[in-house]
């Protein structure tokens, strides 16, 4: 091609753009849109929001910042999400119960034996399924359920208006005004909460990030690893490492071969500044730890296989909504009277020791109440995903992506109703919220527990 154009410049071959009035890519002046629904956020909830409300007969819109849907389990690579099943008996179903599945056929893997109790290991119940596979078909099912998606694009006013809500975003070369009837939050961090100015919750005490890897190029068997546990207590004491580089310890970090084992104190995804430092030093941790690794006998051309573009965050902003769980509701498994999703997981809290689950007692499942899921003194407005109602322990049971995809399914279901009873989502009938998420194939605590 280069030499076909020979002298020519590149300008010279497209006269369209280099003559007349330049298009104004900068999108000064905004682009005018109208929805039913607003999804802001395309992760594990929004997704599954977003197909919910758009098959229940909402025109239904999704924005989200970065390339792709699926959030934690594609961007962020937990692509092993749980819990589905809690005593021998499923707890969470429906649209991503089905997309986790067809994840699971298409690229010829196994779910799990549901059936045998895991005891205090709950890691076996969780679904490995190909994240590049589920972003893929997550976006298919939004197509083709007709949901628009909108990438690179972020949210930067929320105002209230007569009907809803207008939310003004901008992105590359975009400037535009949705108005929508109801507004679903699955950002996980509840920024539309914020730009809306609904109360937001959050300890000065946050839980640790993780940078999802691989590493390859040693023979596990042919290692000393006592002799490399004690070069890495050597590291640490030295400053050469910092503690949470391999938050599960080295032996295990390269028994997995990388994996979910690293921990970045201080992660933080609320804003993009501090998102940008909690990717650096993701990236920075796994240096370290790679040259670190390349001096220990055997491990000399250990090198990174994979490694995921954003460093994931656990924690940041909840809001405060009508009701917050509470730590002893989650573990005492309460029955809320307008309960609309179930969630089954230890209580998960990471910290600078690492990480301890508590596991719930024999039988126990925690509901999710509506009222969680909308924030106090808002209308037309609801969240799903890591960002409901909650205090810190329960939340970080709460926040885990099973659960999550029922709260998205539960909270489309809400806006597509409050949609067509011209309401706000906490005054839809609880009975035809739980009839629209059996009929599509989602579980909901009356249902279970029959």
């Amino acid at each position: 091609m280069l030499k076909t154009l020979g002298g020519f410049s590149i300008g010279g071959l497209i006269p369209v753009f280099a003559e007349g009035p330049r298009n104004n890519i900068t999108g000064n002046e905004a682009n005018n849109i109208k929805t039913d629904v607003l999804v802001i956020g395309g992760g594990t909830a929004g997704v599954v929001a977003a197909i919910q409300a758009a098959r229940a007969g909402s025109a239904t819109t999704i924005v989200e910042n970065g390339s792709q849907l699926g959030g934690t389990m594609t961007t962020g690579g937990v692509s092993f999400p749980g819990l589905f099943y809690a005593w021998g008996k499923q707890v969470i179903g429906g649209i991503g119960w089905d997309l986790v599945r067809e994840t699971v056929r298409m690229n010829d893997d196994e779910l799990p034996d549901f059936s045998i109790p895991f005891g205090t290991n709950h890691p076996k119940h969780h679904v490995r399924i190909n994240g590049y596979l589920y972003a893929c078909l997550a976006e298919e099912k939004c197509l083709e359920a007709g949901v628009k998606v909108r990438y690179y694009e972020t949210p930067i006013n929320i105002r209230l208006v007569k009907d809803g809500w207008e939310v003004e975003t901008i992105g590359k070369g975009t400037h535009t005004r949705i108005i929508c009837k109801q507004l679903i939050d699955c950002t996980g961090n509840a920024f539309a909460a914020s730009l809306a100015d609904f109360k937001l919750l959050r300890k000065k005490e946050t839980q640790p990030g993780s940078l999802i890897f691989r590493l390859e190029g040693y023979d596990l068997e042919t290692l000393d690893l006592n002799r490399i546990q004690e070069q890495y207590d050597r590291a640490l004491q030295s400053g050469e490492l910092k503690q949470g580089d391999a938050s599960i310890g080295i032996k295990h970090m390269l028994i997995k071969r990388g994996d979910n084992a690293q921990h970045i104190f201080g992660a933080d995804s609320s804003t993009s500044e501090l998102h940008s430092m909690t990717n650096i030093e993701g990236r920075a941790s796994l240096l370290r730890m790679l040259r670190f690794l390349r001096r220990m006998p055997g491990c000399e051309q250990t090198y990174i296989s994979s490694m995921q573009t954003e460093t994931g965050v656990r924690e940041t902003y909840r809001i405060d909504a009508l009701y917050n769980i509470t730590h002893n509701d989650y573990v005492t498994g309460k029955i809320f009277d307008d309960a609309i999703s179930w969630s089954y997981y230890p209580i998960d809290l990471h910290d600078e020791n690492g990480v301890v689950p508590k596991h719930l007692g024999d039988k126990i499942v925690a509901s999710i109440p509506l009222r969680s899921l909308v924030p106090k003194g808002s209308r037309n407005f609801i969240v799903a995903g890591r960002c409901l109602g909650s205090d810190r322990l329960s939340n970080s049971a709460l926040r885990v992506q099973a659960s999550c995809m029922g709260m998205g399914q539960a909270a489309g279901a809400v806006a597509a109703l409050a949609c067509q009873h011209k309401t706000t989502p906490i005054k839809v009938p609880l009975d035809e919220v739980r009839a629209l998420i059996i009929k599509h194939g989602g579980i909901v605590p009356e249902q279970a527990g029959s």
